[in-house]
């Protein structure tokens, strides 16, 4: 009678242990430091031996709460510790260096007609004496090779001439984080490609030849189905090589929510192994009942299934997220050869810790959560009593609690969940499961074993891509209502969506489904407020080289200059602005200011018109701007004076100035309560900054101000903060808007030396990321994003640690 007992004791316990394990993995990616190995160990012996004794079961279970948490807090600490052990020393950033090693990754073309591509590094050659041990030198590397995004790579072994820097990227609030994809990824060092020739003294093991083998695959892949129309979708989905794919295709995928079909994952491995284990059990069921056991028979199953699953994971590239889907699809075929004798979410868990184990960085991938999330909801769609539904019923049920259990998530990532994509994947979903894929894959094989077999399957292949991609593009096209959520609203779709599923009663869930058709119909309030603001804040964006500025009070909010851009390549607007200004809940835009029309300050501007409300445009150069953004109104820069909250702001251009960095629309911000001054003079040149010093000296109503910040003109060049505008104006801080090692090497050493002379506090926004600015107790309060941001960005030893001011 104990036994029973006992061993759901120990049951309980090792999953209270599964849980804390994962949550401690968790945890460190929301710490500034990497708590102290040292003390991670004294914590886990010390619950050791608390364990020893006999204690309360609530008392064992807290203990080994805490013992599972400090045990993942270690696993991961150790991890991240070992990656980021390995850094490229300051003193070789932009020096010419040789390496010899392999690809590890398909390269595909980038920007700048650029081929883009992975590479593991087995030897560093002629490493200076000071740089120390080679073992602690990056092993891992993500290099473009410009000017040669049309050709292919001698071959998988090389030797490279290289200049490398330390990972870096723009550090914001929201938005996509290069350095924590870097990390995330291993990548230790970026940089671009001088010279390339091959190696053949390059030591090729496992991997190296497994990444040939797969580098083999893709050739192959093209050479027999690179005449179909289709042939991103192709290569996508059978070799997860998404380096066809265009623009055109993100923005349609992206628009229907349905990215995911692209990215070989768990639905993907979910299908071969579906398809594999039902051809499997018919041969099985084929042979006489006497000659296989029913244990031996699930034995066959079991193993086929992953034999398969395995191959077509190896074929795709074994990426993360093909091994998380692995790993579930393990955990899944464990539970069905088990005969449900465990309980599912057993299972879930098991796959979980698995994931967590191999793969410790899986919490910094979007996917993790996503994927995590969807197998939960669905699991519990399923486990609910909804028998007797249909099974299309059954589909429409899923595919709404999906919708709903994955918003939440999306939403702290800062995307949205569109309203159509919730359509697109009921229609794209079973079309891919049911037609797509299963042709893909019998092609494929067809193809692998019958020579010239090819020639048959690409007309197939573009027929079926052809109606997924019609499907698709008929969705993004489709003009439907936007479903922007406030949290409450998020929460309510989320707890009517568990409603619908689990509710017992038929008619409630009918007005539950009617409830939230409803409201993801309702266009929603029409007029635009922003959130009201009780103390003025001023914002640097961190956008490398270029500059952005959001000023808000009240409701009211200015932007100054929209950062760079690069045509299909990159922009600020998309990359910061939008996602920024999204997540302070600002819809509208009440001022927006264009310094003049240099892409670094102006770039993105006419898609910043189209996603967010404007309601008036200054520019220092209008006729340029007013090409950008045809539906509004422009209007040049002139000496005028407004307020934005208790806010004063003056705008000033040169006289005659009508093109060109002197152009520059200068804007004074000031805080009478607290005497604080903001100057964003743009790009104007030493010529044009002692104009505007005598302007300020012929203004006898102009207050001087106890503090003043001033955002360095032209990112710090040479060509302006001149000797007379530094000494007159004498600001506390002067703030840097310039790029992490760049080319062009703002700030310049004799520009910092002027500022550092009068003894002005200098900041970076390459070195201290987006800078925020406030006044509380009518003085002013500046916090650089870098105070606080995660140990792999802001840790000791890493890019903005050792970002100094010349």
């Amino acid at each position: 009678m104990n036994r029973p007992a006992c061993s759901s004791g120990k049951s309980g316990s090792a999953v209270v242990g599964v849980i804390a394990f994962s949550c401690g993995v968790i945890l460190l990616y929301w710490l500034s430091i990497l708590p102290p190995p040292e003390w991670l160990v004294a914590a886990i012996s010390l619950l050791v031996i608390a364990l020893s004794y006999s204690l309360s079961p609530v008392a064992s279970r807290i203990t080994v709460f805490g013992l599972g948490l400090a045990s993942g807090l270690f696993w991961v600490s150790w991890h991240a510790s070992d990656r980021l052990s390995t850094v490229l020393p300051a003193s070789l950033e932009r020096e010419r260096l040789s390496v010899s090693g392999y690809l590890c990754d398909i390269p595909s073309t980038g920007s700048f007609n650029s081929l883009r591509f992975s590479f593991c590094i087995t030897q560093w050659h002629n490493l200076p004496i000071e740089t120390g041990q080679e073992a602690r030198m990056p092993g891992l590397l993500r290099l473009s090779w410009y000017g040669h995004g049309n050709e292919q790579l001698p071959g998988a072994r090389l030797r490279l001439e290289v200049v490398l820097k330390r990972p870096h990227g723009s550090l914001n609030p929201a938005g996509f984080r290069y350095e924590d994809w870097l990390f995330r990824k291993g990548y230790r060092a970026t940089g671009s490609v001088r010279s390339v020739q091959v190696d053949p003294t390059v030591r090729c093991s496992l991997h190296c030849q497994y990444r040939s083998v797969h580098l083999s695959l893709k050739t192959w892949t093209t050479e027999q189905f690179g005449d179909a129309r289709h042939f991103p979708l192709v290569s996508s989905l059978l070799i997860g090589h998404r380096g066809h794919m265009e623009q055109k295709h993100w923005d349609v995928l992206k628009a229907t929510g349905t990215i995911h079909l692209v990215a070989i994952s768990g639905l993907h491995l979910g299908l071969v192994a579906l398809g594999a284990g039902f051809l499997c059990r018919r041969l099985l069921l084929a042979l006489p009942a006497r000659r296989v056991s029913d244990e031996a028979r699930r034995w066959i199953v079991f193993t086929s299934v992953l034999s398969c699953c395995l191959v077509y994971a190896l074929a795709a590239g074994f990426t993360v997220p093909t091994r998380r889907a692995l790993i579930m699809v393990v955990a899944g075929g464990w539970l069905i050869l088990m005969s449900r004798q465990a309980p599912v979410w057993q299972a879930f868990l098991a796959a979980l810790v698995a994931v967590l184990l191999l793969d410790p960085f899986a919490p910094l991938d979007q996917g993790f959560w996503l994927s995590f999330t969807a197998v939960a909801v669905l699991i519990a769609v399923f486990s609910a009593r909804i028998a007797g539904t249909g099974s299309l019923t059954g589909l429409v049920v899923a595919q709404l609690a999906v919708f709903g259990g994955l918003w939440p998530i999306l939403e702290i990532f800062g995307q949205g969940q569109p309203l159509v994509g919730l359509l697109a994947n009921l229609a794209a979903i079973p079309w891919v499961s049911l037609v797509v894929m299963p042709v893909l894959v019998t092609g494929g094989l067809m193809t692998a074993v019958v020579p010239g077999a090819s020639q048959l399957f690409v007309p197939l292949f573009d027929w079926t891509l052809g109606v997924l991609w019609y499907l698709l593009t008929w969705f993004a096209e489709w003009q439907a209502p936007g479903n922007e959520a406030s949290v409450p609203e998020v929460v309510g779709w989320a707890l009517l969506t568990v409603t619908l599923v689990f509710m017992p009663f038929a008619r409630f869930r009918l007005v539950a489904a009617l409830l939230a058709v409803s409201w993801l119909m309702y266009p929603g309030p029409t007029s635009v407020k922003n959130p009201h603001l009780n103390a003025p804040e001023i914002r640097v964006w961190d956008v490398g080289q270029g500059l952005s500025v959001l000023v808000r009070h009240g409701h009211e909010v200015l932007v100054y200059d929209t950062g760079p851009a690069v045509p299909g390549v990159f922009s600020a607007v998309e990359s910061t602005l939008l996602p920024n200004l999204k997540a302070e809940g600002i819809r509208r835009i009440d001022t927006l200011v264009i310094s003049h029309a240099d892409s670094d300050h102006s770039g993105g501007v006419s898609e910043l018109t189209r996603q967010i409300e404007v309601g008036q445009v200054i520019a220092g150069e209008p006729v340029a701007v007013r090409e950008q953004v045809a539906d509004l109104p422009v209007w040049s820069c002139k000496r005028s004076s407004r307020r934005l909250g208790s806010l004063i702001l003056e705008f000033w251009q040169g006289e005659g100035a009508t093109e060109g960095n002197d152009a520059s629309c200068v804007l004074r911000i000031y805080h009478p309560e607290s005497g604080t001054e903001w100057l964003l003079p743009g790009d104007i040149t030493d010529r044009m900054e002692a104009r505007y010093l005598a302007y300020l000296a012929d203004r006898e109503d102009l207050q001087a101000p106890v503090t003043r910040v001033l955002v360095a003109p032209h990112h710090g060049s040479k060509t302006s903060s001149s000797e007379a505008w530094v000494r007159t104006l004498k600001p506390d801080q002067v703030i840097y808007t310039a790029g992490y090692r760049h080319r062009y090497g703002h700030p310049h050493p004799t520009v910092t030396a002027r500022y550092a002379g009068i003894g002005a506090v200098s900041l970076n926004t390459a070195c201290s990321g987006s800078i925020l600015m406030t006044i509380e107790d009518n003085r002013l309060a500046l916090k650089e994003m870098r105070h606080g941001s995660p140990f792999w960005i802001g840790g000791p030893g890493l890019a903005r640690d050792q970002c100094k001011i010349p």
